[in-house]
């Protein structure tokens, strides 16, 4: 028996006049819990389901052992590293796309990145438009300034909305795509606008697109190519991480693409925080990454699969909003019930763990009503036929949660 945050009680199923009993000695409601017997489903973490492939794991397991690779190494990264990811990106992006060697600097994680690049642009007070549902700024003393976007819309941003916003205290817009937690992709001709939205401000773009491998349909952008009336070193700033594409979230490994000016900045910041990103993996990575793209390429079709699983087989009444890289926003459809009671009975009941947009999101910039309903659900970690049974079970909790449905 426990208590909820509103003091009733919570009791499993058990005997009728135990659970009068109970309500008359706590003198509060009494609600029934069954405790899932199912095993657990886990659709909360977009974390790789696979180990990595052999090649790489032997890679890293050599230069795990090299004496050599337990020494510094550039505060940039490997030289090899940053060589073979320019020629990864051109791979991605096009070969001919503008970019060196120069224009990388590697991190431990993409995280990492985030705040290195948050670190060098902006000063405490000063402001960072991005989308919500958004992760917080405020530990480094700067505003997030909210761009709001609507489900029926697909959550996708819009420069429109986003320009009224802008003030002398703004100094970045920052954007992922695909989104997390949202799933949203966003079209190249999008990123685009928002790209010369942030130009005509003098202000960075930053774009963080850890899942883009997962994108099947083409080119994630064209910010890269040489234009005649474009410079990405203008404006752009690219975040990357390589533990979802290389199932390698461990040896925690990311990337910022940036100008020198800006990148400068940043290995000064990397030099306070910690000196150069792991070098076992740098080293791995450099040797293998043109021989692994069949394996990326692979697991971002599987990830696809499961994902028209999951809208195929999901029950009518739960609405996705958006879907891609490795999420999918989802509107539950009990009525007047908040996202978080909804994940907390799933998980409690129903062995299924997601997150709530509460987690993503503060209050103020959760919109009233249907705004708090949206749930993320993870397919990275889980096969189609977990995929499957996950979603009998969200069948199966509408009938014993007994709440109103739309």
């Amino acid at each position: 028996m426990v208590s909820d945050r509103r003091g009733d009680v919570l009791v499993a199923e058990c005997d009728p006049t135990r659970i009068a009993s109970l309500s008359l000695e706590h003198g509060a409601a009494v609600t029934i819990l069954r405790l899932s017997t199912h095993s657990l489903i886990d659709l909360s973490q977009g974390v790789p389901d696979i180990s990595p492939p052999r090649l790489l794991l032997d890679a890293i397991a050599t230069y795990g052992s090299s004496e050599s690779a337990c020494s510094y190494t550039d505060i940039s990264g490997e030289t090899s590293m940053r060589s073979s990811f320019t020629h990864e990106m051109r791979a991605v992006y096009g070969n001919h796309v503008d970019l060196t060697p120069d224009d990388i600097v590697l991190t431990a994680g993409c995280n990492m990145a985030s705040v290195a690049v948050i670190m060098i642009l902006t000063d405490p007070g000063d402001q960072v438009i991005l989308p919500v549902p958004w992760m917080t700024l405020e530990m480094l003393g700067v505003e997030a300034v909210p761009l709001a976007m609507i489900a029926s819309a697909g959550f996708q941003p819009k420069v429109e909305d986003c320009e009224p916003l802008l003030t002398g205290k703004t100094k970045a817009i920052a954007l992922v795509s695909p989104n997390n937690p949202t799933g949203a992709v966003y079209s190249p001709e999008l990123l685009r606008a928002f790209a010369e939205l942030a130009k005509s401000q003098d202000i960075a773009l930053i774009l963080d697109e850890t899942y883009r491998d997962f994108i099947t349909t083409g080119v994630p952008h064209h910010l890269f190519d040489p234009l005649q009336d474009w410079d990405w070193r203008s404006t752009v700033i690219h975040l990357f991480s390589f533990s979802k594409s290389y199932c390698v979230p461990g040896h925690r490994l990311g990337a910022i693409v940036t100008p020198q000016m800006v990148l400068n900045h940043i290995i000064t910041v990397l030099d306070s925080l910690l000196i150069c990103a792991p070098r076992p993996i740098q080293l791995a990575l450099a040797s293998t990454i043109p021989d692994l793209r069949p394996f990326v390429r692979n697991n971002a079709k599987a990830v696809h699969s499961r994902h028209e699983h999951f809208k195929t087989h999901l029950p009518s009444s739960w609405r996705i909003g958006s879907q891609g890289g490795c999420f999918a926003f989802v509107k539950h459809p009990f009525k007047g019930r908040e996202a978080m009671q909804v994940c907390e009975r799933m998980s409690a009941e129903g062995g299924i763990v997601t997150l709530p947009i509460e987690l993503f999101a503060t209050k103020a910039t959760l919109q009233e009503n249907d705004g708090r309903r949206w749930i993320r659900f993870s397919v990275a970690n889980v096969d189609d036929e977990t995929i499957i049974q996950a979603c009998r079970r969200l069948s199966e909790l509408e009938q014993w949660f007994g709440w109103e449905l739309d």
